[in-house]
């Protein structure tokens, strides 16, 4: 039995599975149709399943052994670096989560928050710290020590500036995914750790909802009187 069919949809991992090359890009409507040589083996990836591209989560139309098209729609040309990429650029590719699957790195739902650019590199020690200029709206998401997947690939935030992010590339990583040949200038997708943004959303509707309202009637008292909170606290 194929495992792959016990795949978490749309949830990655942000462990890059190999590199890829684009080999076409055609317009699509408003968005563009790629087609992307796959540097291993596509066995048990079907027509419909989901894979990260640089980190923006794509459906394939097409699959061949190493081969695939996926669409990319206007809205992810616009909020990713799709919006430059041209012929024969190499790109980061993982396939879906499996359910069996270890979760080596963070969650990753593939879906691109917006676009970095990277500022620096500089050796330390055996590893590489790259400088991203990161915009403020994912700033709230952010923390020393957190996770954020920037082209597909989970890493951990070192340090937070005002307008800017380090990140630390071990040699391993250099070598496996683009990371390891970008430069001064070039664009990367950012995704925020999803945990964060999910807190804030569950915070905001509780500070700014009546306490009683007319739909979830799931309130701190609530929460109290079954145990989730400590009445004491």
């Amino acid at each position: 039995m194929d495992d792959r069919k016990f795949k978490a949809e749309d949830m990655f991992t942000g462990i890059i599975e190999g590199l890829g090359t684009i080999e076409s890009m055609r317009p699509a409507g408003s968005g563009r149709r790629l087609t992307i040589h796959s540097d291993f083996d596509l066995k048990g990836t079907n027509v419909g399943d989901s894979l990260a591209v640089n980190g923006a989560c794509l459906t394939a139309v097409t699959i061949a052994t190493h081969r695939f098209q996926a669409d990319v729609s206007p809205e992810t040309v616009h909020r990713t670096a799709f919006q430059k990429s041209k012929i024969g650029d190499r790109v980061n590719i993982e396939r879906a989560l499996m359910l069996t699957d270890r979760l080596d790195g963070h969650l990753v739902s593939g879906h691109v928050d917006a676009v970095g650019v990277i500022k620096d590199r500089k050796p330390s020690g055996n590893a590489t710290i790259v400088t991203i200029e990161v915009p403020s709206s994912l700033h709230p998401y952010m923390i020393e020590k957190g996770s954020i997947a920037v082209d597909g690939i989970s890493l951990t935030i070192n340090q937070i500036a005002s307008t800017c992010i380090d990140v630390s590339v071990i040699p391993h990583t250099g070598i496996l995914t683009t990371i390891g040949w970008k430069k001064k200038g070039d664009v990367v997708n950012l995704e925020a750790d999803m945990i964060g943004k999910y807190v804030e959303r569950f915070l905001s509707h509780y500070h700014e909802a009546p306490k009683k309202t007319s739909g979830s009637s799931i309130d701190m008292e609530l929460l109290a009187k079954t145990g989730f909170l400590n009445p004491g606290s």
